[in-house]
């Protein structure tokens, strides 16, 4: 064999070896990064945690609240009776927002006397404004106390009304959050989806 055969056999050989290197790595590269990219993509469980959540509220009786979680967060929802609907205005001297005016509290459509899409509902964030304790409901009235029902937060001591509306002279800064929401029928309400509120 010449040695011209043998240059031209070399760099067949090199040239081969080239493309089955190129080829070996572009395949190692993609097995590493079909893992890689699909670790970016959230799992299941954070999706469904950022996930609207259905409230089914037919059995729920005026006077009682039922609580669920959104994101991770405590949800109030309170069935006010007419007896606790007419008495919401009869503090807003002692509240400190009693026209809901800090707008990032609640959204637009909740922006009302009641914070609500329909009255007799209160959909509220169950987390205190001041450190972001659970409030307890305590819905008797006694007027001896100047109080008509509401929520108390046991760790500091805020007052909220029956509208999730703070208190002056409480450690809460302000009203208790409005979570996006809306009514898909009337005994169903979609949290974290306001999106054709009713």
């Amino acid at each position: 064999m010449s040695d011209e055969d043998m240059d031209r056999i070399d760099r067949n050989r090199r040239h081969f070896l080239t493309v089955a290197t190129a080829v070996t790595g572009l395949a190692g590269a993609g097995l590493v990064a079909i893992p890689f990219l699909s670790s970016l993509k959230p799992s299941a469980r954070a999706q469904a945690l950022g996930a609207p959540v259905e409230v089914p509220i037919d059995s729920l009786a005026p006077g009682e609240m039922v609580r669920v979680l959104w994101r991770g967060k405590l949800v109030f929802i309170l069935r006010r009776t007419d007896d606790m609907l007419s008495r919401l205005g009869e503090n807003d001297s002692n509240l400190r927002d009693p026209n809901s005016d800090v707008a990032e509290q609640q959204p637009d459509y909740c922006a009302n006397e009641t914070r609500s899409v329909r009255p007799a509902y209160l959909v509220v964030e169950g987390a205190c404004t001041h450190l972001g304790c659970a409030p307890l409901e305590d819905f008797e009235l006694r007027p001896a106390d100047n109080w008509n029902g509401g929520f108390f937060c046991p760790c500091h001591g805020s007052k909220f009304d029956l509208a999730g509306r703070v208190f002056k002279g409480v450690p809460a800064p302000t009203n208790l959050r409005i979570p996006p929401y809306r009514f898909v029928r009337d005994d169903l309400i979609l949290i974290g989806q306001d999106t054709g509120a009713a």
